[in-house]
C-alpha cells in the first residue's frame, strides 16, 4: 500500500487579490510561510518518507518549510505536478475580465490549459512518483487546480467540487485494486492554529 499525501502550498498575494496563477512563478506571502509551518507541524507527529514538489517557487517554498521540520530532503521538483496553465487570463481577477473580454468571457478561447490535459499530466506524475517509491509514504506539494484534476482521474467519483484550501492535505492510497482518498481538503492544522 502506497500513501500520497497531496498538499496544497501556502497563501499568496494573488491568492488573496483573486488572481489566476497558474504558471506564473510567485512566492508565498507573510500567511502563507505561517499556513506552511503549521502544516509541517501537524506533519512532524506523523511517518512520512519522501518530499516531492512541483517546481513553482510557491510550492517550494511550502515544501522547504516541510522539509525543515520534518528533516526530510525535497526528493525532486516534478513539472508534472505544476499548476494548470491559466492562458491569457494568467494575473487576472474576475472584475478584470469581465472589463477586458466582457460578461461573456468564459465562452472564449483563453488559451487555458483542458481539464483533460490536466488530469492525465497530474495522474501521470502521481503514478510515477508512486511506482517509484511502492509501500512508502510521500508528500507532495502541489496546487489546487491540477491537484484537482489529478483526483478526478486518480479516484473517479470522487466529489472534488470543493476548491482545496491553502496548505490542505488530502492523502490517497494505491492498493491492488488501484487509488482511494482516505481524506480531503484537511486544514485542521490552521483551524487548531486559530482558536
Amino acid at each position: 500500500m502506497t500513501t500520497i499525501g497531496l498538499i496544497r502550498h501556502g497563501s499568496t498575494l494573488w491568492n488573496k487579490e483573486g488572481r489566476i496563477q497558474g504558471h506564473t512563478d510567485n512566492p508565498l506571502d507573510e500567511e502563507g510561510l505561517r499556513q506552511a509551518a503549521a502544516i509541517a507541524e501537524r506533519l512532524r507527529g506523523e511517518e512520512w518518507d519522501y518530499l516531492y514538489s512541483s517546481d513553482l517557487l510557491r510550492a517550494v517554498q511550502t515544501a522547504e518549510v516541510i522539509s525543515e521540520r520534518l528533516g526530510i530532503p525535497v526528493t525532486g521538483l516534478v513539472p508534472g505536478i505544476r499548476e494548470m496553465n491559466g492562458g491569457l487570463i494568467e494575473g487576472t481577477t474576475e472584475e478584470e475580465r469581465v472589463e477586458r473580454w466582457g460578461s461573456g468571457w468564459k465562452s472564449i478561447d483563453m488559451e487555458l490549459e483542458s481539464d483533460e490535459s490536466g488530469q492525465e499530466r497530474g495522474s501521470r506524475a502521481i503514478e510515477d512518483i508512486a511506482a517509484r517509491h511502492p509501500g512508502n509514504k510521500i508528500l507532495v506539494v502541489s496546487h489546487g487546480a491540477i491537484l484537482r484534476s489529478t483526483l478526478r482521474r486518480l479516484v473517479p467519483g470522487l466529489d472534488v467540487t470543493v476548491l482545496l484550501k491553502n496548505t490542505s492535505i488530502t492523502h490517497v492510497v494505491k492498493d491492488g485494486n488501484g487509488w482511494t482518498c482516505a481524506l480531503y481538503n484537511c486544514v485542521s492544522h490552521i483551524d487548531a492554529e486559530r482558536s
